[in-house]
């Protein structure tokens, strides 16, 4: 038999929200929208996924969580934990209506003494979850740096990668996989950028200056603090099953990095450097100008 599982009522339904939901056409996510006054069912959270899943417990004989004994013996031993029970997880397109489910080989197990609900437990808090994981936000590269100048376009860059963990949840192993999809720099001084899937890339020296698609020309001298932020979109399996989407995206930050910018100053001089090097503007007789 197919169990329904649902993930646990929202008590507030706040604009931006979502939840990830089990019903009888497998994985669903409900984002709230305020025009429509109600949550609205978002199954293209994941765009590059066209399928929806759902699975499908083992020689379960009545809806009391009563296994058959031969059943089990003839299935795929679950002898990581206590409680181990065989799971079998199905996929369909989700273009297709009403759904064809086509099993996804090999069976699966979970480890719990009630499992008609485990897996919609978890998918209820893979979200928190996620959010906790130590994601690294990614490297912040600046150009130039520790100095730039006024007026000047500072390159900024992000440098970032797929990161993947290993968590247990209600006595489960869990795979989450974490894909950065979106980028945010904050100047420093009140302006920010994103976000934006822009992530940009260094310049070659001789090009320092330019402007790119995410440099920033500071209007005053100073040393600001600049923050990137990374958008991970991520997707978790359970026990080795499919990839399935986690509702909303992770934003995890970098340390903030500092930059100091500088005032130029230009002047002209009739010293002839050749004829007197210590002459006012000339290398040997020349001072730093300071900010």
């Amino acid at each position: 038999m197919f169990l329904a599982i649902s993930a646990p009522s929202i008590s507030n339904a706040n604009e931006g929200g979502s939840d990830l939901s089990w019903n009888d056409r497998g994985i669903g996510i409900w984002r709230y929208d305020p025009g429509a006054g109600g949550w609205v069912d978002m199954p293209q959270s994941l765009p590059d996924d066209p399928k929806t899943y759902k699975f499908e417990y083992l020689c379960l004989d009545d809806g009391k969580n009563n296994f058959d004994i031969g059943c089990l013996a003839a299935s795929i031993k679950c002898t990581d934990g206590k409680d181990g029970r065989p799971v079998r997880w199905y996929e369909s397109l989700k273009s297709i209506n009403p759904p064809v489910w086509s099993w996804i080989p090999p069976d699966r197990c979970v480890y719990t003494e009630d499992p008609s609900d485990v897996l919609g437990r978890i998918a209820a808090q893979i979200q928190r979850r996620f959010e906790q994981l130590p994601v690294n936000a990614g490297t912040l590269g600046i150009q130039p740096r520790p100095h730039t100048l006024r007026g000047a376009e500072t390159n900024f860059y992000a440098e970032s990668s797929e990161q993947a963990f290993d968590v247990t949840m209600l006595g489960q192993k869990v795979h989450i996989i974490a894909k950065p999809v979106q980028y945010r720099w904050d100047y420093g001084d009140g302006t920010s950028l994103g976000p934006t899937i822009t992530m940009g890339g260094p310049l070659p020296q001789d090009r320092w200056g330019e402007k790119t698609r995410t440099s920033h020309a500071y209007a005053a001298t100073g040393d600001f603090n600049v923050v990137l932020t990374t958008y991970f979109q991520g997707t978790y399996s359970v026990n080795g099953g499919p990839d399935l989407p986690i509702p909303n995206q992770g934003q995890f930050s970098s340390p903030p990095q500092s930059v100091s910018v500088w005032r130029s100053v230009t002047r002209t001089y009739a010293d002839d450097c050749i004829a007197n090097p210590r002459g006012e503007g000339c290398p040997a007789g020349s001072t730093m100008k300071g900010r």
